[in-house]
Order: C-alpha cells, then structure tokens, then sequence
C-alpha cells in the first residue's frame, strides 16, 4: 500500500535514481515559474517536444505522466517529488496552464488517496472546489458566455426545425446536460412557423446521477417554467420528465418511449431525439443482459440504446458532443488526452470572464470536477467517457442511420452565434458534420441523422 508522509519534507538533495524531480530541480527556473509561458500552438506553429522550461505546457504534462505512473507503481517517494514541484509550479490562481495542471493536481491527489493514506500536501494544497447549483437565469447567462453549448443548440436547432416542418405535433425527447436551456429558444422559433404553432410534447430524460452543471430547482418547476414560457409564445406544451440513469442506458426512457410508440399516429407526429453532451455518460463497453429486448447478448449500452432509438423510427436524431477520447483503461492514455483536450477551456475562459469573478470559480469547478472523474476514478464511478466524433459516426451508421447533415441556413445561424463571441472560436465542416474549433482545435462536434 502506498504511504505518504502527513507533512511535506523538502526535497532531497540527491537522488539515487535519475527522476524527473531531480531533473527538474537542476532547472533554475523553479524561482522564475511567474515567467510560465504558454506553449499551445496556433495550427502550423512549429513547437518543441522536449521537455522544455520548467513550467510550460510539455514540461507539465511531462510531470503529471511522471506522477501518474509513479502512484500506479506505489513510488510514494517519487510521486511526492513531483507533487511537490508541481505544487509550486501549478497555482490555482496562476495563468491558464497553471490552473489547468493544478486541476490535474487534485485529481492525483484523489486518486493517491484511494491508493493509500494520502495526508500529503494539506497544509499547502488547499485548492478545493465545489460545483455550484445554478438558478435559471444563471444557468441561462452561465450558457451564453461561451460558443461550448450554443454552438450545439443553435445548430441542432436548425436541423430539427427543417425535419419537423408541416407535422402539427412535435415530440421532443430531450437527453441534455444543460436542463432544457435549448428549448427556448427552439419554441420561439417554432412559434413564427407560417402554417401556425404546433402542439408541442417535451419528453426530459431526468439524469439522476448529480453532472454539473447542476439545478437549483426539480424538474417539475422546470417544466412549469417551460410551460409557461411557451404557452406566451402562443404554443401549447406538455410536459413530462422521466427519471433514469444514464448507467443502464437511459432504459426508464426508452421503454416508456417505445411503449408510446405503439400509438404514435403515423405522419401526424414527429419525433425528434435530441442528445447534447449526454451519451457520453452512457458506459461504453459492458457485457449484459439486453433489457430492451429481453434478449442475451454481449454488448455495450451505447450501441444497445442507439439501436432501441432506431427502432422507434424517429423523424431526426441530433448528436452533439465534445470532440475527445477519454475512454482508455490506461490512465496515463486518459491523462494525456484529457490534459490536451482540457487546456481548452481554461485558454478560453481567460477571454470573457475577470480573476476572481464567482462566474469564472464556477465554470473551472465544472472542469475540475471533469477531470477528477476522468483520472482519479475507474468503474463505475468513471462517468466522464468522451468518445471522438469518428467513433459516433461510425456508431450510428452501425444503428442504420445516415447523415442528413445541416442546410446552408442552418450553417449561416451558426456563423452568426459565433460572431458574438471572442476571437479564436471557429467552425468547420467535416463531411456533413459540423464541428466548433478554438484556435483551429476541434472542441465540439454536431450531427443529423435520420433513420435509413
């Protein structure tokens, strides 16, 4: 079991083996760390891969891939080395690389723990952060500031308002991370259609696992607000959540929707499946008893779900979800790719939110929480799994969908979003899809599919 000391001692001044500590150490520039440069490129921008300065971005990641593999292999004295160094080098008030490697910190540090009894750094670690619960014009303003959920609202809704046009009931069956925040303005636009609104049903996937960001109020009030909401846009709503867990698949949902569909009138209703930054949470990889088809078979619950969506033949299904893989086994696989993935945010939040400002504390506990998931737990307690837009792709064309892919207009509608926001935010298009970048990096990717 590894042991780690309740204080912390100053490092050594020799070491028997060459570690990344002592190495470091012969760097001077461990009293200049305030001069931390950022080394993220811009696409084309040549960049070294050595380890660097002290304190720049491969320097860092090169220590918490050191640290990481020492707290696997239970060097409790190597891996408190590199803890220490980057405790000093990583502030949570520091620049953006900074605050993103003592994100990293933490969440060793947790993992450490669960090794064994981690007293380590408490007097000097005190960077804990709580995940705020939101009220709804927080959360609505909180969502605004930023293209990372926009970017997948304003696109999906495009694609959703062309597919349902002429149907006079619209059935919305909603899996997002972000409390129906689309809906809104989804029902504005549905309420200029020429040929009069139609009667909408909004079907809410009520996660009950706590995912930031996080609510304030039940789904119930919610839905009373949503209601009322578009009840002044002249359109009638229902509404209904159903609570399920995203750990079997969201398998309350399906099952009511399929019993629904079995009296669903045939080119009356459309039904729209829209899933924001949620199926993600859905395990990628289980061996099971098929609950949807009564059936014995060895699979995963991302192709089980998908398959059950394509069975109730929906009008449109829109996939919209962060362009990274957080799915390896190997931790270090996890850490480098989250660690490359996860400077993202923190670059960007630099742009539109001041040091010290309560918004900016909440949306970095969001990423801590992330990335403690994603390196300091395994199993079941591992819900961020991040799978790229290729494997999606490949996903749903396994389900027999195909791409519909996004109009011109609805490309426009994006363009425009995009323009509120600062310099650096992009789009492109791959294929059919649609994908947000930052400084040329893919962040955000967003898909149309209709059954084949």
């Amino acid at each position: 079991m590894m042991q780690f000391t309740e204080s912390i001692p100053l490092p050594p001044s020799h070491h028997e083996q060459v570690s990344p500590f002592s190495i470091l150490m012969m760097n001077k520039s461990i009293s200049t760390n305030n001069q931390i440069q950022r080394a993220r490129p811009w696409p084309g921008f040549h960049t070294s891969k050595s380890l660097g300065t002290i304190g720049d971005t491969n320097c860092m990641e090169q220590l918490l891939v050191h640290c990481a593999n020492a707290i696997e292999s239970n060097d409790a004295t190597l891996a408190q080395q590199i803890l220490w160094v980057l405790n000093n080098i990583a502030p949570p008030d520091g620049d953006s690389n900074q605050r993103l490697t003592c994100g990293f910190l933490r969440a060793l540090i947790v993992r450490a723990a669960k090794i064994g009894t981690c007293k380590l750094l408490t007097a000097n670690l005190n960077h804990s952060m709580e995940t705020h619960k939101f009220s709804i014009i927080e959360l609505a303003s909180f969502v605004d500031l930023t293209p990372w959920h926009r970017f997948g609202f304003t696109a999906a809704n495009g694609a959703i308002l062309e597919a349902v046009e002429g149907y006079s009931i619209i059935h919305i069956v909603d899996f997002s991370l972000t409390h129906c925040m689309q809906i809104p303005t989804l029902i504005d636009a549905i309420s200029n259609r020429l040929e009069g609104p139609p009667l909408v049903k909004l079907t809410v996937a009520g996660a009950t696992e706590d995912l930031p960001p996080m609510l304030d109020l039940s789904y119930e009030e919610l839905g009373a607000k949503l209601v009322n909401f578009a009840r002044s846009r002249n359109v009638m709503m229902e509404f209904r959540v159903i609570p399920s867990s995203s750990s079997d698949g969201f398998s309350n949902v399906i099952e009511q929707l399929r019993v629904q569909n079995l009296i669903r009138p045939e080119n009356g209703e459309a039904l729209v499946i829209n899933c924001h930054m949620m199926l993600h949470y859905i395990p990628e990889e289980t061996t099971l008893s098929n609950r949807f088809t009564s059936e014995c078979t060895t699979n995963s619950f991302r192709t089980m779900f998908l398959k059950a969506i394509r069975n109730l033949d929906p009008t449109i299904v829109v996939l919209v979800d962060e362009d990274a893989d957080f799915t390896s086994n190997n931790l270090v696989c996890r850490l480098r790719s989250a660690f490359n993935y996860l400077w993202i945010p923190y670059d960007t939040v630099d742009t539109f939110l001041p040091r010290g400002s309560k918004q900016r504390q909440w949306y970095e506990a969001d990423i801590c929480w992330k990335i403690e998931n994603v390196i300091a737990h395994e199993g079941l307690h591992r819900l961020e799994r991040l799978e790229p837009k290729s494997q999606w792709v490949q996903r749903m064309r396994n389900a027999n969908f195909r791409s519909s892919g996004f109009s011109e207009e609805g490309v426009t509608e994006v363009k425009n979003m995009l323009d509120e926001h600062a310099a650096g935010w992009g789009l492109k298009k791959d294929e059919k899809d649609l994908v947000l970048t930052w400084k040329g990096h893919n962040v955000v990717f967003a898909t149309a599919w209709v059954p084949l």
